[in-house]
Order: C-alpha cells, then sequence, then structure tokens
C-alpha cells in the first residue's frame, strides 16, 4: 500500500500526487520518491521554506538540530543558550531597533491572535485611563481579501474564499475594501477605502482596536497596495488612537528584498506578525504601544503559550538567518525580483490576450490569466509538462514563491517553462 493509500485511510488526501523523498531533494527541486521525477519549486511549503529543501547547514549544525530535537522545553519558563542565540539572530537579522519587544509562537494565525490581542489589551487601557470604559475596544478594522489565519479571532478576518469561514462564528468586525493597485483606478478606489475607514472610526467610537492588513495581500490575489494608501491608513489609526498592525507572515523574512515588507513602503507600524520563512510565528512590538503603562509585554502570563514556539525551529531558525545573511541573500531577493518581473512582462507583451497584471516585489511576484479555468489548466500543464510547481491565489492569479537561493539557471528554467505553458 502507497503513502497515498495509508494516509488516505485517516486523512483527507487532496495534495500533490508526488511522494516527497526528503533525501534525494535539495534545494530547489523536489523528488517523487516513487518515480524519481524531480521538479522545479516555485511553491516552497506555501513559501515557508527560505532555503529551499535540505538547506546548506554544516555538518556540526546539523548535529546540534538532532540533538536539540529530542526535547520539547517550554521556552517561557525554562531558558536555554538555544533560545538566547536564536533571539539575538533574529533581532540582528531581521529586527528593528523600534519594535524590541518579541512574542514567540506556532504558527501564523497565533501570531496574528496575539498582535490582536495585545492591541485589544492596549486599546482597553487608553480608553480607561481617558475615563471611557474598559470594555471599549473590541473590534479589528481590515481589508477585502485577506487572508490572516483560520483560527478564533482570524476567522473574523479571513475572507479570501467562504469555504475557510462559511459556519464558524464570527465578529462582525468593519472591512474595508482593498484599493489594489490593479484593480483599477486606484486612487478612486483608496479615497472609497479611506471614507469606508473614517466612517468606520465614527460609527465605532474608541472601540476600534487596531486596523491590520498585510503589505501584500498573498491568497487573496497578491495584491498590492499603494504606499500612500497604507500611509494614509497608519494616520487614519493615529488620529483615532487605534494601532498599526501588519501581517508579515508571507511577506516577511527577506522575500520582498527587505527584511520586511514595510520597510520599502514608508511605514512604521506598531506591531508586525510574522512566521513561514521565519519558521517560528511570533509578533514584534513597540512604538505606541509603549505609551501604555502594563501593556502585555509588562504583564507576566498576559500573552503566553506552552511551549512559546518550538526550540527545534528556532536552531533551525537560527541556522537558516545565518545563512541568509553571510551569502546577502535578502538583497539578492530585490536583485532577481526584477529580473523576474522582466521575464513575466516580456511574456505578457508576447501574449497580452492571456497574461495581465504582471506585479511583484523581489521575489514575490504574480500575474493574472483570464479566468479561473485558464490559470488552472496552466498551473497543471507546468506541473505535469514542465515539471514546476507553483500556487494559485485570488480568482485567477498564479504566484510565484521561489527560494531566496533559488539558483539563477534554475528561476531561469522555470520562467521558461511559464512561457512554454502560457
Amino acid at each position: 500500500m502507497d503513502v497515498h493509500d495509508r494516509l488516505a485511510r485517516h486523512l483527507l488526501v487532496d495534495g500533490y500526487r508526488l511522494v516527497l523523498d526528503l533525501g534525494r531533494s535539495q534545494g530547489s527541486w523536489l523528488v517523487d520518491a516513487r518515480t524519481g521525477r524531480r521538479y522545479l519549486d516555485f511553491y516552497t511549503f506555501f513559501a515557508s521554506a527560505p532555503l529551499g529543501v535540505n538547506p546548506p547547514f554544516d555538518a556540526g549544525f546539523a548535529r546540534l538540530l538532532g540533538a536539540v530535537a529530542a526535547n520539547k522545553p517550554a521556552n517561557p519558563d525554562l531558558y536555554t543558550e538555544h533560545l538566547a542565540d536564536f533571539a539575538d539572530t533574529f533581532s540582528r537579522v531581521l529586527g528593528d531597533p523600534a519594535l524590541p519587544h518579541l512574542f514567540f509562537v506556532e504558527g501564523g494565525a497565533l501570531a496574528v491572535e496575539n498582535a490582536l490581542k495585545t492591541a485589544f489589551d492596549w486599546k482597553s487601557r487608553r480608553n480607561e485611563a481617558a475615563g471611557r470604559s474598559r470594555d471599549l475596544g473590541t473590534r479589528v478594522l481590515h481589508l477585502t481579501k485577506a487572508f490572516h489565519g483560520r483560527s478564533g479571532y482570524t476567522l473574523s478576518l479571513t475572507n479570501t474564499d467562504s469555504l475557510k469561514t462559511d459556519r464558524f462564528p464570527k465578529f462582525d468586525w468593519p472591512r474595508v475594501d482593498v484599493p489594489a493597485i490593479h484593480f483599477g483606478d486606484v486612487e478612486a478606489a483608496e479615497e472609497r477605502a479611506l471614507a469606508q475607514a473614517r466612517a468606520a472610526f465614527e460609527r465605532h467610537p474608541h472601540d476600534i482596536a487596531c486596523f491590520i492588513a498585510e503589505p501584500i495581500q498573498g491568497e487573496g490575489g497578491d495584491n498590492h497596495m499603494r504606499p500612500e494608501f497604507l500611509q494614509a491608513m497608519q494616520r487614519l489609526c493615529d488620529e483615532h488612537d487605534a494601532l498599526f498592525v501588519l501581517d508579515e507572515v508571507q511577506t516577511g523574512g527577506g522575500t520582498t528584498g527587505t527584511p520586511w515588507a514595510y520597510q520599502q513602503l514608508g511605514l512604521e507600524p506598531d506591531i508586525v506578525a510574522f512566521a513561514k520563512k521565519v519558521q517560528v510565528g511570533g509578533i514584534m512590538a513597540g512604538r505606541r504601544v509603549d505609551l501604555v503603562p502594563g501593556n502585555v509585554f509588562e504583564v507576566s502570563g498576559r500573552i503566553n503559550s506552552t511551549w512559546g514556539g518550538g526550540l527545534v525551529d528556532m536552531v533551525r531558525s537560527r541556522g537558516l538567518l545565518e545563512i541568509i545573511e553571510r551569502d546577502g541573500l535578502i538583497g539578492r531577493a530585490g536583485t532577481l525580483g526584477q529580473q523576474i518581473l522582466e521575464r513575466l512582462n516580456k511574456i505578457q507583451a508576447e501574449r497580452p490576450d492571456l497574461v495581465s497584471n504582471v506585479r511583484g516585489r523581489g521575489l514575490m511576484c504574480a500575474f493574472d490569466l483570464p479566468d479561473a479555468e485558464t490559470r488552472d489548466r496552466t498551473i497543471l500543464r507546468l506541473r505535469e509538462g514542465e515539471q514546476v510547481l507553483v500556487l494559485p491565489c485570488g480568482d485567477r492569479s498564479i504566484r510565484l514563491r521561489p527560494a531566496l537561493n533559488i539558483a539563477e539557471e534554475d528561476l531561469d528554467k522555470g520562467l521558461s517553462a511559464i512561457g512554454r505553458a502560457v
């Protein structure tokens, strides 16, 4: 009985038909254990593998990783040199001095959850200090076409596909239309969105704890917004005493050409949620969070979890970040991203009847096809005919998520395959 049949006795097995050979797969190439076929990986485990499969760790580090994996200590209460080494490396490679507070947890949805809890606590205390009810500060302003996770609070924010949220109880929190650059008259869309946001603040006085957004919406369609719109939203948050929160679960970790996408957009977030390429979920916080005495970073147990992020994930993350830092891979992502856009724009110029809205920042690139059926056929042709793995997003888009260390030769192969598939 093969892997899929064995798993199907217990799980819904509707993913890839290949069986990942972890021994023979390497970097940006995945090997099917059944057939030996090699697949070029522009998928990277939903953009969560910064250096692809089997990162180039030296033998000593690989042994350390194996030794640490024997235990899973409770990081919030029992501290190790490994935890300190990870925190130091994270701060050096990805840290923002204006966001000194770190909280680690397992997964992106829980990262966003704790960003929201930080904001709820903050807003309640701000209200109480101003003589208002501490019960105010319970709402989150957010965008259409957003994906922030599938757990508790995040279900009320995610609205990419009703299948992911239907029949689950949700809060009726205020939602603003996303003025994506490739949706049409962007300046008019921005004015409508800002008017909706102002109306929400007026409709719920002192009750909106924060605004949250992905700097680039991933699953919702790789939707880019102009920096001017996000900056205006930040100003609105300042005016209405709400925190400005960014979900960089997918955009963070260097994929856009800087450690965080907000660093290219002229933004100063109060909280940033991360996961995926960092290998550990969590938040960075500071700026206006520190205006409130007794915030969640000052009160023991106010936000917490048993493991506080898995230690083995933290050690792996440290090793990955050291390679990323040593090899200058974050800056390289920006350079390679320009090459991707040039090639995709060439394909678009050759087939304007099929390809449109080429867009990207660093290695986070996408393009549209005429409809979902054409998009899905193209993805199938890439996988079965060209042995290249890509992801869908939005209504009709294909998104590319290559590893930070992808060889330029492999990038060229993948882009040539996309041209042939189109």
